[in-house]
């Protein structure tokens, strides 16, 4: 029996060394491939307008525009031009009509997309690699010659208005996020919803968007980006040709963010007549540019995500999820970990039946406490790898590579190199975790949205006083 103890421990040794072998290579062969990606190129041109490329071995490309604006820019009174502005932009330019503009899109095979946020408003179209340089034409002309008639205006305001019907009664995980951001940053202008409120889009006229657009659509506050088969050279001469008069200077003062203040606070929306209880509770987290911010998104990752349609059950990972599936705690929740310039929230975002409302916030609140004083560093590794799979995944394609670097260099200047942001997530290790949980989670006031038959969630004082253990 010894002798086969003896056997069977060697055995088992060798075993964890050649895993531990086999993991080492797969873990340079992984880093090595990341180093070999190709490297995004950034240019200035003397106008200020950033130019930005890579080069992706595909038949399809995607090119687009970001421009610094977005709800965050706009006072009370002109909440939801930004986004009234993305409505109009396909309308048609001083020198193409709608119909004219389509049919150009539709011989090429080329998706034109726009898109509004807090932070950024962007333009983009997929198409052809050799049709790149068509499709920037078509983008400079749509954000420079945008035709904004009262007519078209009319027919966005009523899609518009439709679309806050549509969203009100039906994505309630966007309205639960917007209530969110509104009590969270309450007074100041992050607490502004994309859509704007209902008054504002209705007295919106043709003059309010071409003014908003000649104040925020300068070359300093945009960017060109591109990723398929391109060139940067290339690329950067189609951005001569047609953004070049584009002004760099600004009439009066640069449009600036105002300063954020996180507040503590609660807003519920009780609504007996829904099924269900959608409930997102968040704490300040911090910058994308913070030291903090990627130990946060790991932390994010450890509380993970689980949809009860989703395998494995009681055998997942998180801790959370077991309880959620073994006790049918809720129908979903996801962790987020979202990051502005300056600021971020960091929480959680669930759905469930309305009796379950306590119990669920309940392990919610127990897995943060632990988060911030017992993670272990089998968790945490763990936890890192599925961040560094959902980060790989998210830049599948052109488009989203594209996306990428819009995003990046507008916010930071420039385009983190994946081996760099692999580097980062790994140089994370539990006890930075635990360190950056104390700091923003543990004993911090939340901020709480939740819409529904919320009756049964805990009062507000309640949730705070879960926000600390007493037996430290």
């Amino acid at each position: 029996m010894a002798s086969l103890l003896k056997l069977s421990t060697a055995v088992r040794r060798q075993t964890l060394l050649a895993g531990s072998r086999a993991g080492s290579s797969y873990a340079a062969a992984f880093r090595s491939a990341l180093s070999n990606e190709p490297a995004t190129e950034v240019t200035t041109l003397d106008s200020g307008l950033r130019v930005a490329s890579e080069s992706v071995p595909s038949q399809v490309a995607t090119v687009g525009l970001f421009i610094d604006a977005g709800s965050r820019y706009e006072d009370k009174h002109s909440n939801g031009t930004a986004n009234f502005f993305e409505h109009l932009a396909f309308k048609g330019t001083t020198k193409r009509s709608q119909s004219v503009l389509e049919q150009e899109v539709e011989s090429m095979g080329a998706q034109l997309d726009a898109s509004t946020g807090r932070d950024q408003t962007s333009f983009t179209a997929r198409c052809l690699s050799k049709d790149v340089p068509k499709l920037v034409e078509i983008l400079a002309d749509v954000v420079q010659n945008p035709r904004l008639d009262d007519a078209d205006v009319k027919r966005a305001r009523e899609v518009i208005l439709g679309e806050i019907e549509q969203v009100d009664a039906g994505n309630l995980r966007e309205v639960v996020f917007d209530h969110l951001h509104s009590t969270a940053f309450q007074g100041t202008s992050l607490s502004n919803t994309v859509w704007g409120p209902s008054s504002n889009i209705r007295s919106i006229k043709a003059d309010d968007v071409r003014g908003y657009v000649n104040s925020h659509y300068k070359a300093p506050r945009m960017v060109l980006a591109a990723a398929g088969d391109v060139r940067q050279a290339e690329l950067e001469k189609l951005a001569e040709k047609h953004l070049g008069k584009i002004e760099s200077t600004f009439d009066g003062k640069a449009p600036q963010l105002s300063p954020v203040r996180f507040t503590g606070s609660e807003m519920r929306v009780r609504d007996d007549s829904l099924p269900l209880a959608y409930v997102a509770v968040a704490v300040e987290g911090c910058g994308v540019s913070d030291s903090d911010a990627m130990a946060l998104s790991v932390a994010s990752a450890l509380i993970g995500t689980w949809d009860r349609t989703f395998g494995g059950g009681v055998n997942n990972a998180s801790k959370l999820a077991v309880a959620s599936a073994h006790d049918k705690l809720c129908h979903n929740f996801e962790s987020f970990n979202l990051t502005y310039r300056d600021t971020g929230l960091w929480g959680i975002y669930f759905e469930c039946d309305p009796l379950m409302c306590e119990d669920m916030l309940f392990n919610v609140q127990n897995e943060w406490m632990r988060l911030c004083t017992m993670v272990t560093d089998g968790e945490v590794e763990r936890a890192k790898r599925q961040l560094k799979t959902r980060l790989l995944a998210q830049l599948e394609g052109p488009q989203a590579i594209c996306e990428d670097i819009g995003r990046q260099v507008l916010t930071l200047g420039r385009r983190e190199p994946l081996h760099d942001v692999e580097r980062r997530i790994e140089n994370v290790t539990a006890q930075n975790v635990r360190d950056v949980a104390m700091r923003y989670i543990f004993d911090r006031c939340p901020a709480v949205a939740a819409v529904g038959p919320v009756e049964n969630l805990p009062d507000y004082m309640r949730i705070r006083s879960s926000m600390y253990w007493t037996r430290l």
